[in-house]
């Protein structure tokens, strides 16, 4: 292929190819010459213009396919239009020529068709400058087509409409000609030609003024005309060209008027008119209305209807929003007559109504909701609204009119039904889109909306009382709080207007639907109303019997109601479950006689309402079923059933009764049936085991009853066909944007569509296809449809002789049938079994013995060779799914050999694809078991067929078959690839684009195979890298094609080339294919471009956005009009497609498209995408809200941002978004807080506007989120300010994370200040209105997090300030302080619950963070409260913040105990249920106590933290004087904490109401923390740690704790556990924390004990005291039930878990292990030293005898972790663990234990072995030398030596060597451990007990002496050596402290010379080095205190040495000059040591 990339077509290599690679080749030359001519320059091109128009026109000899020719001309075009010119006539001629042949054969054909292409392609590229050789072109081509054949006029019609749009208005001349030869074509039977013609007459009405004038009418009717047995392409393309032209009527302003006189203007009304007529009478015209119109015969065929309504959208959308908002209500009132009485023709029969209906409800759905903004469609409601009501006014009077003219009165009512019904569900459908935004629609009290759709609730026609409450639901659905206000008004209408019959039904629809809209609220109803509800529903079921006017009408209503209520779930049902049963019960005769006597006595009327009522309760207990499956136990199953056998008895009685009564009883037995099959389909078939041959008869005479006369093919088939085989059959099944119109077409004429008449109770069911009305069928479709469902299960449960039976009876009915009944009876049989296959299929049963087979088989063969092709897709299911039944491979070879036989001979259409398809479902099915061979025949069969190009039927199934054959071989395929292949090239290239069909088949085949090849596409081999170009070849034919569908097929090809070998696939021209197709009418297209960006954008979406943009920018013409790529790039488009789009899957491909470009991108766009959002929130805000910012604007100073406001304001018509919808608002506000979380996770300068100033200054390209903070807050503040409650919480949402992730951000220009400081105005401005009464509680439940949060934030500081927000919080916590009685009605109670619990969580929230920064600031809590003065002055103080909270302390801790006893009630395990309070809890009912859980579980941690903060803040002994005993808790409950005096019970002593709250807050702790969930927060398990350390901060609970040894051991080991499953370090540290506490109380408690003992025993002997403590006197510890023991085992997980090393089984020996010590990271230094304080504090709470069980186990760790973490560090810092294992060393050394009597020896032995092991940790083992850190060591050795008694040290074997260690230590060079050493030996020196400290002193003198004296010789160098000499001679100081009198002369005379030596004279001084000066000071200062100090010996040695005197007399008096100089105050200080330098200098600091 590579030789095909070059100008010229490389000739030679082109000769030596095959006839299927010709053709490739040429495709692909001339694929590369299209780019390769725009990119070359122009002389190059001219230079070989030649010889390449040559070779072009040669090939148009060579008969090209129809993708090629198009290509062909195409280039013909280009290289004429960038060449020269001058051959262009030429060629023209030669086209010419070509076309006037006189050659028809079919070989020829090809090369005519090219010519016609490529004159249309010339003539589009150079228009005028062909000059007037279009004349004769136009004619010769109109010549053609008389004699042109269907593919002939389809591309003279298309060559055409180029050459018009080329030419333009210079054409005029054959404008008439070329309008007469479109007309012709127009009504051609081939539809292609159709939309051909159409496109052409859409480009000639550009320029021909006398099709939108003159001609007005004639085209009109001509579409009409055209819309006769379309199909759904030519309905699209022919309504577009109707729509244009009447739009172009209509706004035209004619050119030249004044000239021209005879053009009239032609008015909006005329145009309608035009457009009613066509709906109407359809094409019959004006005049020809004759015989059938008049005689009311012919009613209007509806594809013309439907056609007529898509052009009645086109009209308006062409026109615009801004138009049909000035027109709405002439608009509206035309299409609403359209289905009005004064056209009876159109509402004849109910089946028209219904369809007609339909239409109008299309077009108003389409315009309405498409093209008008949210102000606009509000403004549209209220027109409606006012049709609504003058409809309404007309029955009015009717009814009012007495009895005299009542006749004509009833004409009248159904005149205005149909209107009514349109008006209403375009009202309902209209408000449900608004969502709350619709709120100021229904408090206008002007426009009544609620009132007139109530008012017409009782109107004379079942229809309209349906559509209005229908719309009644909507309503609700959208606006939440009208829900109960609404029902409670249609219940008090219903009891109030019982006597009426039109009332009962209104009324009764209107709850039922009002019920069905509960699902849709979160926020649900009172839990009360399904009590009203089900009491009424049995008043009107017993009062049904006591008057005959109403009784059927009651009956119904009742059992409505209760079908309704069952929707509400099993928590309201379950209390009404034994009165429906009992009903339920009732409503059967008990037995079978009962039923006899039954039947005896009825007349017509009582059997009506009979069957009424208990089709009412089957739908009762079905509608139970299916909503309350969890309350469906054994019993209630039990008591469900008998009445069931009654039930099915009456089933088979229904026919002689029917013979009894005649057919008034027709419809209600046809409902009973469909109702009863209903119910038994979901009952599991054990239930009706008895009945189930009664059953299987009765289905069998429905499915063959001799009364049904339509076949409703369409209706029943497609559920028992597979979906993608439904796609070879007519494009209606597939879904479109029209789906909802086009459905009645699919039905056939004879068939009514869905409507809700035809099956009140579908009212309050969801509806199956998104928001619009369910629509359900008619009962006679209804009941075959179930009865076939039905078929499916009960044959399967019955014995295996009563199936074979009822099988051959089946075929038997259709044998003795004929004509259209047959037809009708082998659809309703051949769906049976097929359902009846397919269920056993599922259920992996068997189909019996072998003589089932022949019957299966003989109905299954006979429908496969039907002449309906659904029915055979249906039976190719069946044939596959018997043989998957049987599974047997014999018997599926047998099948398989059937169909290659009848393929082999058949001739006919009809056998050829139902046989090739079994094939392909036999595969599809039992794809492995097929041998090569088999696959190779059958492969072979269908590459025959699919190359039978008489039948594109045929193609196009063999093709569907082979597309499954590959999916399902798999890699058996592979041999086969090649071969395939070609044969799919190979069609698409010569396939004519009219068979759509067969090319939508390729597409799948070509799929499958890509699918197939998978990533071995990747590779590089060349037969590889062939059929790599061979798929994408395939996909550029595909792309190019005229048929959407084959488009999308495309586009799904080669999104699979892109995720299999993405490299290959040439990206730009992929997403420009994508972004031209976004806006494509057809569904299908639009959604196959989002799955393939979708998929794009995860791997490289800023690739596909730039591509985008650049497309956007070169192409003028080419992007449709509504995408704005140019102005908003790629996501700015996706986001105005997600505003109009309805489609549901669609709306969620753009969501996650646009978050994954938002992932990918928003950081690098960061401005571009906050833009985006910006504009989307803002574009729609009210301008209330915008001018609300734009006040706060001000008031934050001028940043530069005002200017950006006001141009806003003025720009807005040029808004890139005009009123999106507040779902897309929503989804912008959640983009927000996307890009916020992906900022974080980029660059720290993000969130540091410091930083990102400077950045910015460096670069200005950089963005950071901080500098856009103004319009964050902005954007939070437009959508938590919106109408629209979903909006508001998006908002706050928003709000709530721009205050967390930027509180702490400092404002550079003002230290100690934030940068959301100054927006705190908008903040408060936000949350105000969420706290308004009206606010739903989930809003204001919000709005409190963002409170809570804000306070904690710490960004305002000023109290004046915080008080805005506080005072919100204030008000809320008011109105919840009546509990749950108080709150709104018009929820749940669950809603209340939510909303008290998130104040109390805020409230919390701030009163924890208040209590942390009091603490903080280290000041004693105020318990009491502050002087309100201090307050009101505003003066910050850490205290501020509690102050606030203070006041409401008292109530607040009431409510937060009360919320915490409810949680601690409602996580009671079920078993306790009866113990629970019956009313429910403080703030929850007991019905709904379900619902309550979640939110309590939302909130009960940070309300446990706050608690336990309050009452450690009162030390639980503070009296509660203000809310005594009695008051405890307000809100009562039986349970209460203590009870109120009034209950009578004895009022509890304080210390058991502390003892409750102790218990209360440990008992919720331990329970949360004992099981935690894996989604249990991280926030809720630190909140609960926290908790129980405030509760263990003060000393009541402690000694609680520390006097119950198996709580605190519970709690231990609860701790433990959470260690274990918690990794986080936070939460590790928190119960490390717990644990000391525990450890702490048990102390106290053990000390408390001992003390007590010592007390009372005073007298006693010492001996006699009992043991306290743990391991009494066995010093035994029992695990699980020691406290130490627990302790232990968690201090262990802890440390070995840091230090895996601590673990002698992981290191092999209890030995020390050579291993180089580590550093721990911060998290776990922390932990370690956490465990190693709790580990020091053990033996306190041991008895001497268990404090020697643990010591060894002390020692061993804590020496440990000293030496694995004793590593050097610089500057001899002690590691924190380190620092942290010598603090316990020394805590455990120290212990009293040691000294205590019973304990003292075994101490002391350990204690020893302990020193050697740190002696040993010195020494290198196994040869290594081990880098431990000497100091560490060294001061683990003098812990020991300071803190254990000396006869630990004193033994000699270790005395001597520490000495040595000691020694050793001295002699190392490193300046920082020599001064360490010194440091540690001066402590020891100075150990008072000589015994201890001596044996060092003698040891170690005399080298400190010599050191000493060599630094004396060598003067110091530096500040270390200067330190490292201080310290040195402090020792000497302290040795001169500690010695004997008789030597201390000796020492001193040893010590002064070295000091003397460094003292310099008056002018030595001046000169000396700083180090010099500070020696100097330093000496002279010791030696002021020595002198005095040991005046003798110090004046005997400087009497012995002159030169010494001397010296030191020097000094001082240079000193004294010095401080002279210094200070010029002569004060003399008593101490001259005192003013040295060194003194001076820390002064300073």
């Amino acid at each position: 292929m590579e030789l095909a990339h070059s100008l010229l077509l490389n000739e030679e290599a082109y000769s030596q190819l095959g006839e299927v690679q010709k053709a490739e080749f040429i495709f692909d030359w001339l694929r590369y010459l299209e780019k390769l001519l725009l990119a070359t320059s122009r002389s190059d091109v001219r230079e070989k213009q030649k010889t390449l128009v040559e070779q072009l026109l040669s090939l148009l000899n060579s008969s090209p396919g129809p993708p090629t020719r198009k290509l062909l001309a195409k280039n013909l075009g280009i290289l004429y239009s960038i060449g020269d010119t001058f051959s262009v006539y030429e060629t023209i001629d030669k086209c010419n020529d070509l076309i006037r042949s006189k050659d028809d054969s079919p070989s020829y054909l090809p090369t005519k068709l090219a010519a016609v292409v490529c004159l249309g392609s010339l003539y589009k590229k150079l228009g005028r400058i062909l000059g007037n050789t279009f004349t004769d072109t136009v004619g010769n081509i109109l010549k053609a087509m008389k004699s042109a054949e269907s593919q002939g006029r389809y591309e003279i019609m298309l060559s055409l409409q180029n050459i018009l749009n080329g030419l333009g208005a210079a054409a005029t001349s054959c404008h008439r000609d070329i309008y007469k030869a479109a007309r012709s074509c127009l009504t051609d039977r081939s539809m292609a030609v159709r939309c051909a013609a159409a496109k052409c007459l859409l480009e000639l009405q550009n320029e021909a003024v006398f099709m939108w004038t003159t001609d007005l009418d004639s085209v009109a009717t001509l579409c009409f005309k055209s819309f006769e047995g379309s199909n759904y392409d030519v309905r699209i393309s022919v309504s577009k060209l109707l729509g244009t032209v009447l739009a172009k009527a209509v706004i035209s302003k004619h050119p030249g008027t004044a000239s021209r006189q005879s053009i009239r203007r032609i008015s909006l009304e005329e145009v309608l008119e035009l457009l009613g007529t066509g709906f109407l009478r359809g094409s019959s015209g004006f005049l020809r209305a004759s015989g059938d119109m008049l005689k009311g015969t012919s009613s209007v065929s509806r594809d013309v209807r439907v056609g007529v309504t898509q052009a009645y959208v086109v009209f308006v959308s062409t026109l615009g929003g801004v138009w049909l908002e000035k027109n709405f209500a002439a608009f509206l009132s035309h299409v609403l007559s359209l289905v009005s009485q004064s056209h009876p023709k159109a509402t004849q029969t109910q089946i028209d109504a219904v369809c007609g209906r339909r239409c109008v409800s299309f077009i108003l759905r389409a315009t309405i909701g498409g093209l008008l903004g949210e102000k606009a469609q509000i403004a549209a409601a209220k027109d409606i609204c006012q049709a609504i009501w003058k409809l309404k006014k007309v029955v009015d009077a009717v009814m009012s009119d007495g009895n005299l003219e009542t006749r004509l009165g009833s004409a009248d009512l159904a005149a205005g039904q149909h209107m009514l019904v349109c008006a209403l569900q375009e009202l309902g459908n209209l408000i449900h889109s608004l969502g709350t935004t619709a709120a100021p629609l229904l408090q206008d009290s002007s426009a009544g909306i609620l009132d007139s759709v109530i008012s017409v609730t009782v109107h004379p026609s079942v229809s309209v009382r349906l559509a209005a409450a229908w719309c009644l639901h909507c309503i609700a659905v959208a606006l939440p709080s009208y829900l109960t206000p609404l029902l409670d008004r249609c219940l008090e209408r219903l009891t109030v207007l019982k006597s009426s019959p039109e009332a009962v039904t209104g009324f009764s629809f209107a709850v039922a639907a009002l019920l069905g809209a509960v699902k849709h609220c979160p926020l649900g109803i009172p839990h009360g109303k399904g009590k009203i509800i089900m009491t009424l529903a049995e008043d009107l079921l017993c009062s049904a019997a006591q008057n005959s006017r109403l009784s059927a009408q009651r009956t119904q209503a009742g059992w409505l109601l209760i079908a309704a209520l069952m929707t509400l779930g099993p928590a309201v049902v379950s209390h009404h479950l034994a009165r429906v049963l009992l009903l339920w019960k009732c409503v059967f005769p008990v037995s079978p006689k009962d039923l006899e006597t039954e039947k005896s006595r009825g007349d017509s009327f009582t059997w009506q309402v009979t069957l009424e009522g208990r089709a009412g309760a089957l739908c009762a207990i079905k509608s139970f079923i299916s909503h309350c499956g969890d309350l469906l136990t054994e019993e209630v199953i039990q008591r469900l059933l008998p009445p069931l056998p009654c039930a099915v008895d009456l089933l088979t009685q229904l026919s002689s009764i029917l013979k009894t009564y005649g057919s008034p009883l027709k419809t209600s037995s046809v409902v009973y049936r469909q109702r009863l099959y209903e119910l038994l389909i979901l009952l599991p078939p054990e239930t009706y085991e008895g009945n189930l041959c009664a059953i299987l008869k009765e289905l069998a005479a429905d499915l063959t009853a001799p009364d049904i006369q339509v076949a409703a093919f369409t209706f029943l088939l497609p559920p028992l066909c597979h979906q993608e085989d439904l796609l070879i059959l007519s494009p209606l099944l597939q879904e479109t944007d029209h789906r909802f119109i086009e459905e009645q077409l699919l039905l056939g004429n004879g068939i009514a569509c869905g409507s809700l008449e035809y099956d009140p109770y579908s009212i309050y069911e969801k509806d199956v296809e998104g928001d619009s009305v369910p629509k359900p069928l008619p009962p006679t479709l209804s009941v075959i449809s179930s009865a076939v469902k039905l078929f499916g299960v009960v044959c399967a449960h019955v014995g295996e002789p009563q199936r074979l039976l009822i099988l051959e009876q089946l075929l038997d009915s259709i044998k003795h049938t004929k004509g259209a009944r047959q037809q009708v009876v082998q659809l309703h049989v051949v769906s049976s079994v097929s359902s009846f296959l397919k269920y056993v299929a599922a259920s992996k049963g068997s189909l019996g013995p072998e003589e089932m087979r022949r019957p299966t088989l003989a109905l299954v063969m006979g429908a496969l060779e039907s002449p309906n092709p659904l029915l055979r897709c249906a039976a190719a299911e069946a044939w596959a799914r018997l043989a998957q039944v049987v599974d047997d491979a014999a018997f599926t070879a047998a099948l398989a050999q059937v169909s290659f036989d009848k393929l082999k001979s058949a001739r006919d259409v009809v056998t050829r694809t139902g046989h090739s398809l079994a094939l392909g479902t036999l595969h599809r099915y039992l794809g492995g078991i097929n041998s090569s061979q088999h696959l190779n025949s059958c492969v072979g069969i269908l590459y025959t067929l699919s190359q039978d190009s008489t039948s594109p039927d045929v193609q196009t199934w063999a093709l569907h078959s082979l597309s499954l054959i590959i999916d399902s071989a798999g890699p058996l395929y592979n041999v086969h690839v090649e071969p395939t292949l070609s044969l799919i090239i190979m069609l698409l290239l010569n396939v004519p684009p009219t068979h759509a069909e067969v090319h939508q088949s390729l597409g799948r085949c070509l799929n499958a195979l890509i699918t197939t090849l998978g990533p071995e596409l990747q590779g590089s081999s060349t037969s590889v890298s062939a059929l790599r170009t061979s798929c994408l070849l395939g996909c550029a034919v595909m792309q190019d094609h005229p048929d959407c569908l084959v488009q999308a097929q495309a586009i799904s090809c080669l999104q699979q080339l892109h995720m299999f070998a993405p490299r290959h696939v040439n990206l730009s021209s992929l997403v420009g294919c994508l972004c031209v197709n976004l806006c494509s009418p057809y569904l299908l297209l639009r959604r196959a471009v989002l799955a393939c960006l979708r998929q794009l954008v995860q791997r490289e979406a800023a690739e596909v956005s730039e591509h985008a943009v650049m497309l956007a920018k070169e192409s003028r013409e080419e992007l449709t009009p509504d995408a704005n790529i140019r102005e908003v790039g790629l996501e700015g488009t996706l986001l105005t497609l997600l505003d109009k789009e309805t489609d549901q899957r669609l709306c969620q491909d753009i969501k996650e498209t646009l978050n994954h470009m938002l992932t990918s991108m928003a950081v690098d766009k960061l401005s571009f995408w906050l833009k985006l959002c910006k504009d989307v929130l803002a574009a729609s805000a009210d301008f209330t809200a915008v001018t609300c910012v734009d006040t706060m604007q001000e008031e934050e100073g001028d940043k530069g941002d005002d200017a950006s406001v006001l141009t806003n304001r003025s720009g807005d018509q040029s808004h890139a978004f005009t009123n999106p919808r507040w779902v897309t608002r929503v989804f912008a506000a959640e983009c927000v807080c996307r890009i916020i979380n992906q900022c974080e996770n980029a660059h720290s300068a993000h969130f540091d506007i410091a930083l990102a100033q400077e950045m910015r200054k460096r670069d200005s390209r950089d963005d950071f989120l901080v500098l856009h903070l103004a319009d964050l807050i902005r954007m939070a503040f437009m959508a938590a300010t919106d109408h629209s409650d979903q909006l508001r919480l998006s908002g706050l949402e928003t709000l709530l994370v721009v205050i967390r992730r930027f509180a702490t951000i400092p404002e550079p220009e003002f230290p100690g200040h934030v940068i959301l400081e100054q927006y705190q105005a908008n903040v408060g401005a936000a949350l105000r209105p969420a706290f308004a009464s009206e606010t739903p509680p989930d809003v204001t439940a919000k709005a409190c997090q963002v409170c809570s949060a804000w306070i904690a934030s710490g960004v305002v500081s000023d109290l004046n300030d915080l008080r805005r927000v506080h005072q919100l919080l204030v008000s809320s916590l008011t109105k919840i302080q009546a509990g749950k009685e108080a709150l709104s009605h018009l929820y749940n109670e669950s809603a209340s619950t939510m909303e008290i619990l998130a104040v109390l969580k805020a409230w919390a929230e701030v009163y924890i963070i208040a209590v942390e920064r009091h603490k903080n600031h280290k000041q004693p809590l105020k318990t009491t409260i502050c002087s309100e003065e201090s307050v009101r002055n505003g003066s910050y103080s850490s205290d501020g913040l509690l102050d606030l909270v203070h006041t409401d302390l008292g109530t607040l801790s009431r409510l937060w105990l009360a919320a915490l006893q409810d949680f601690a009630l409602l996580t009671l395990p079920s078993e306790f249920a009866s113990q629970l309070p019956v009313d429910g809890g403080a703030f929850y009912t007991a019905e709904t106590s379900e619902n309550a859980k979640l939110h309590y579980s939302n909130s009960w941690a940070l309300i446990l933290h706050a608690t336990a903060l309050w009452l450690t803040s009162t030390g639980f002994v503070v009296a509660d004087l203000d809310e005594g005993a009695s008051h405890l808790s307000r809100p009562v409950t039986p349970t209460s904490m203590c009870q109120g005096s009034s209950s009578g019970a004895a009022v509890k002593s304080p210390e058991d109401v502390y003892t409750d709250r102790f218990h209360l807050i440990l008992g919720i702790s331990v329970e949360f923390l004992c099981s935690l969930r894996s989604d249990a927060t991280m926030e809720s398990i630190t909140a609960c740690l926290h908790a129980l350390q405030a509760l263990l901060d003060v000393p009541w609970p402690r000694s609680k704790i520390g006097s119950d040894q198996d709580l605190g051991i519970e709690l231990l080991n609860v701790l433990h556990r959470v260690i274990l499953t918690r990794e986080s370090p936070s939460i590790q540290l928190a119960s490390l924390e717990v644990v000391r506490q525990i450890i702490c109380a048990a102390q106290e408690h053990v000390k408390e004990k001992r003390r007590s003992a010592e007390v009372d025993d005073g007298a006693a002997e010492k001996e006699t005291l009992p043991e306290f403590g743990e391991g009494k006197d066995t010093g035994g510890l029992v695990p699980g039930k020691s406290l130490v023991f627990a302790t232990l085992e968690l201090c262990v997980c802890i440390l070995v878990r840091q230090l895996p090393e601590l673990n002698p089984k992981l290191t092999g020996s209890p030995g020390v292990k050579a291993t180089k010590p580590q550093m721990l990271s911060e998290d776990g230094s922390r932990l370690v030293s956490a465990a190693l304080v709790i580990l020091a504090e053990l033996p306190a709470v041991c008895s001497p005898e268990g404090s020697i069980s643990i010591l060894p186990t002390l020692l061993y760790l804590t020496i440990g972790v000293l030496r694995e973490t004793a590593v050097k560090l610089p500057g001899g810092q002690l590691s924190s663990t380190v620092a942290a294992s010598l603090q316990a060393l020394k805590g455990i050394l120290s212990s009293p234990m040691a000294r205590a009597e019973k304990s003292h020896t075994a101490w002391t032995d350990l204690l020893r072995s302990a020193l050697t092991t740190v002696l040993d940790c010195w020494d290198p083992v196994d040869g290594t030398h081990q880098e431990l850190d000497e100091v560490s060591l060294l001061t683990a050795v003098t812990v020991f030596i300071l803190s254990t008694s000396p006869e630990v040290t004193t033994v000699p074997c270790l005395q001597k060597r520490c000495i040595d260690k000691f020694k050793a230590t001295l002699e190392i060079k490193e300046p920082m451990v020599q001064i360490k050493t010194y440091q540690l030996l001066l402590s020891i020196f100075q150990y008072p007990n000589p015994a201890v400290s001596y044996p060092y002193i003698y040891s170690l003198v005399s080298s400190i002496v010599e050191k000493l004296q060599e630094i004396d010789k060598r003067k110091p160098e530096d500040t270390t050596e200067l330190q490292i000499f201080q310290e040195g001679i402090k020792v000497l100081e302290a040795l001169v402290a500690a010695a004997e009198e008789q030597h201390r002369s000796q020492l001193v005379a040893c010590l002064l010379p070295i000091l003397i030596s460094f003292l310099l004279d008056e002018n030595a001084l001046g000169s000396a080095t700083s180090i010099m000066r500070n020696l100097h000071d330093f000496a002279l200062q010791n030696l002021m205190q020595i002198g005095p100090q040991y005046s003798s010996v110090f004046k005997s040695v400087m009497a012995s040495s002159p030169a010494l005197k001397a010296r030191l007399e020097a000094a001082v008096k240079g000193n004294q000059e010095s401080v002279k100089v210094k200070t010029p105050t002569p004060k003399r200080t008593k101490n001259p040591g005192k003013n040295s330098s060194i003194q001076l200098k820390t002064h300073f600091l």
